[in-house]
């Protein structure tokens, strides 16, 4: 079977979401186009990372190409993700670049693949390799996404205060203090 690559070059939305409760979320990726949607389902931690480093990459862009990039226009993106919620793939590799022929930052998304996946894959249109999301962001829509990502990871479970791990309604064993519960101190 060929390899399917969806690009969207000019996409009308692009956001990370959830389904599900904090705890047991599932963290998605869409992309919206005309009258085509594609998600694909990623970890929490792949999209903290990507949101990082499209902030990054638009430091660096700005550094060496000119002006910061404003913030975006009107209120941010806080819509659900579209629905029916049709995952058509997980991801694995992700990749990100520059576009300075057109000005945009391209965000690459690669299925999970049983193969090893060869760097040369990522932002390639050959026959061989695994299936992938490719995105064209304006930098505005690009600091939007980084920035409705980070708001999506950070509304899951709050962090212990002692060992970060993620605290749940019904309790939490934490390891810095060994299993053991902190006793309030009696009055005399």
């Amino acid at each position: 079977m060929s390899r399917v690559i969806h690009v969207f070059r000019q996409p009308e939305r692009f956001v990370a979401g959830t389904v599900g409760e904090p705890g047991d979320r599932s963290f998605y990726l869409q992309a919206i186009e005309d009258a085509r949607t594609v998600s694909v389902l990623l970890e929490k931690q792949q999209v903290t990372v990507l949101a990082e480093r499209v902030t990054a990459l638009l430091q660096e862009v700005a550094r060496r190409f000119g002006p910061d990039v404003p913030a975006a226009e009107g209120d941010p993106d806080a819509d659900p993700l579209a629905v029916p919620l049709e995952e058509e793939f997980r991801v694995g590799t992700m990749g990100l670049g520059w576009d300075a022929d057109s000005r945009t930052i391209v965000i690459e998304l690669l299925a999970v693949s049983e193969e090893e996946v060869d760097e040369s894959v990522v932002l390639d249109d050959g026959e061989e390799g695994p299936d992938a999301l490719r995105v064209f962001l304006s930098p505005v829509q690009a600091r939007a996404f980084a920035e409705r990502a980070e708001k999506v990871v950070s509304a899951g479970r709050p962090p212990c205060p002692l060992c970060a791990e993620p605290l749940d309604p019904t309790g939490h064993v934490c390891v810095r203090l060994n299993g053991y519960h902190r006793r309030p101190m009696l009055a005399e």
